[in-house]
């Protein structure tokens, strides 16, 4: 039977919530109140229905907790689809490990994410983020100010993140990522924004060793901040980097990036707090290829480029 097809549709109220560690006790939208983190981790969950889009089981849920209510996905353990280049039952746990590495990196790319008990036993909780309709590409976030140095273009003020151009140079505040088919034999040049959020998204992803960064995984919030989404394989200890956003490939990182992957490095060392969070998620052999995928990263001082051993952009990109 398929994952996604183990999972009985229908609204399910959860019973009370299993352990999870309790994420920092912050302010609700409406003053004193549970944290996201807090919320997602304790909160009763409620399915309303399913996204069946996705390859694996994944649950639209609501979740309330202390007075508070916000909407989550829920991806419950049972309904992985087993992959030949991953251990069975571990994609909940990457998830969340992507998200721990992005709060280390202070530039929270990632949905507050937990692993916790639901209506389906074990899986991933995230806070659900609805996107703009119209995303922006303006260069600014909620997160670490320091993108100074990127020399971000501005293609626009509603302009999306992505897109498809015929011309052979991507033009100003765009960086190329290479042809794509569009039908009837012609090709036009795939390109992505020149955006200090993607930009740092990049280099988390050469961190985590995303195998699967799609077009459809950006999520632009209201207020600037840019939001990265579905990093189940993730941290594998060979190189699996798949990616639409090669845009920087080879060159330079920003003194930002190179100060962030300096904390990294700090936070991974034996006993560093990342490195004890990891130990929960992955396997030592993942977290030490997280390591040495760090100290590469800070030895070179550039974007990784395509190891031509793997294929460089997911199928399909959207």
């Amino acid at each position: 039977m398929p994952a996604p097809e183990r999972i009985p549709a229908g609204r399910v109220t959860a019973p009370a919530a299993g352990p999870a560690a309790p994420g920092p006790v912050g302010d609700g939208p409406d003053g004193p109140g549970p944290s996201d983190r807090e919320l997602i981790a304790h909160g009763e969950l409620t399915v309303r229905g399913r996204i069946r889009e996705a390859s694996n089981a994944v649950l639209y849920c609501s979740v309330s907790y202390r007075g508070r209510t916000a909407h989550c996905v829920y991806k419950p353990v049972a309904g992985e689809r087993p992959l030949w280049d991953f251990p069975d039952g571990t994609l909940a746990q990457r998830e969340v490990a992507a998200y721990e590495v992005s709060e280390a990196t202070g530039w929270g790319l990632v949905p507050p994410t937990v692993l916790r008990e639901g209506p389906y036993g074990e899986g991933m909780c995230q806070l659900w983020i609805e996107p703009e309709d119209e995303p922006g590409t303006d260069g600014t976030d909620g997160g670490t100010d320091g993108g100074t140095d990127v020399g971000a273009g501005d293609p626009g003020p509603a302009a999306p993140l992505l897109a498809l151009v015929e011309d052979d140079e991507p033009g100003d505040g765009w960086k190329a990522v290479g042809s794509a088919e569009v039908g009837e034999g012609r090709t036009a040049l795939l390109v992505h924004a020149d955006d200090v959020r993607l930009r740092r998204l990049a280099v988390l992803d050469a961190v985590i060793n995303n195998g699967d960064r799609k077009g459809g995984h950006l999520l632009p919030a209201p207020g600037g901040r840019l939001y990265a989404i579905d990093h189940g394989v993730t941290f594998n200890v060979d190189d699996k980097l798949r990616t639409l956003l090669w845009g920087w490939a080879g060159e330079p990182l920003t003194g930002e990036a190179l100060e962030v992957l300096a904390r990294l490095a700090d936070a991974l060392a034996d006993g560093g707090p990342l490195a004890t969070r990891l130990a929960e998620l992955i396997t030592p052999a993942e977290t030490d290829a997280v390591r040495a995928r760090v100290r590469e990263l800070r030895h070179t001082g550039r974007h990784p480029e395509p190891s031509g051993q793997w294929p460089a952009i997911p199928w399909p990109p959207v």
